[in-house]
């Protein structure tokens, strides 16, 4: 039976399929990421043409996300491969080439039955669930692209706010331990903090617009290296279409007291890590601007014995009670 010009327009793009580019981007992995896939499980391209590179057919394409959602889930990527090639997939589980994948993730993954709970060097998480265990094995594995995948999906789903409690704090705390006790593992918490970083980056590019005219400031305080607490507050803020400025690690109280002359932001947040870092001075020096500033400290360096001299400045117990605080501030 013939067919008409334009449905064989129609068909096209699906019997071409996608190349390994055009689906790392619908994914929002790394073509490497897939490359890897492809070459140590399996999970990669089936159809072939003479002179071209191989491309993904609807059937790949659903194998890939049933194996990316087990990754998320926790499964480790050879079983998770293993699981996706054994899945038998009816027509309503093809996701057509010419359209997107699903937006969100079920509230139950399904586990593959030849799934370990561990081995090795596992980072204990005693009580977390499976997205941590999957962000854990990810640095472990020293897999850049994979824990920054876990961590975007995870804002997409549950919000920066929850993740950074429930997901990152609680890894990065047992792979700090594990690195403290053995005294190995120091690659695992750089490859992990670099990862964390860089999600959280993005989720504030990807933001929309903010809404505030009055900047707000991030900073740590003079010798106080940890940053990564200051970029969960903005990214945090940015879902609340509120831009910040992140001035840094070990920023002095001099540079603090210019930016703040200079922009006159609706709120300063000073970070300090350790007692030792928490500079009651950095705040004390702060200019007096109108309008108003709101002073806060966070992290657990600032104690009642070393709190800035000022009676309105706010130490925050959390990234929530931050959030809300600079909310509150610049007035949303």
């Amino acid at each position: 039976m013939s067919v008409s010009n334009e449905s064989a327009t129609e068909q096209e793009p699906e019997a071409l399929g996608l190349t390994v580019s055009a689906v790392a981007r619908r994914m929002g992995v790394a073509p490497a990421t897939l490359r890897t896939w492809d070459r140590r499980y399996g999970i990669g391209p089936s159809e072939h043409q003479a002179g071209s590179h191989r491309k993904y057919t609807p059937a790949d394409l659903a194998r890939l996300e049933h194996m990316r959602r087990l990754v998320i889930a926790g499964i480790p990527p050879a079983d998770a491969a293993r699981a996706s090639c054994e899945q038998d997939f009816s027509d309503a589980d093809l996701i057509p080439v010419t359209q997107g994948f699903p937006s969100a993730m079920p509230d139950e993954v399904p586990v593959a039955p030849s799934a370990r709970a561990g081995g090795g060097r596992v980072v204990a998480l005693p009580g977390r669930g499976p997205a941590a265990r999957g962000l854990a094995r990810a640095a472990q594995a020293l897999d850049w692209s994979a824990c920054v995948e876990i961590l975007t999906e995870s804002f997409e789903r549950r919000g920066v706010i929850w993740t950074w409690e429930y997901l990152v704090v609680p890894v990065m705390r047992g792979v700090g331990d594990q690195w403290s006790s053995s005294g190995r593992g120091v690659e695992v918490e750089h490859t992990l903090s670099a990862a964390v970083q860089d999600a959280l980056g993005g989720s504030i590019r990807s933001a929309a617009t903010p809404l505030n005219t009055r900047t707000v400031l991030l900073a740590c305080a003079p010798d106080d290296l940890h940053s990564l607490p200051l970029w969960a507050v903005a990214a945090a803020l940015a879902e609340c279409r509120i831009g910040t400025r992140v001035l840094g690690a070990s920023l002095p109280a001099s540079a603090l007291a210019s930016a703040v002359q200079r922009l006159g932001p609706a709120a300063v947040l000073v970070w300090a890590q350790m007692p030792a870092t928490a500079d009651p001075t950095v705040v004390d020096l702060l200019p007096a601007v109108r309008p108003a500033v709101t002073i806060l400290v966070g992290g657990p360096g600032w104690r009642d014995d070393n709190m800035p001299t000022s009676e309105s400045v706010v130490r925050v117990a959390d990234l929530a009670d931050a959030v809300g605080r600079i909310v509150r501030a610049v007035g949303g």
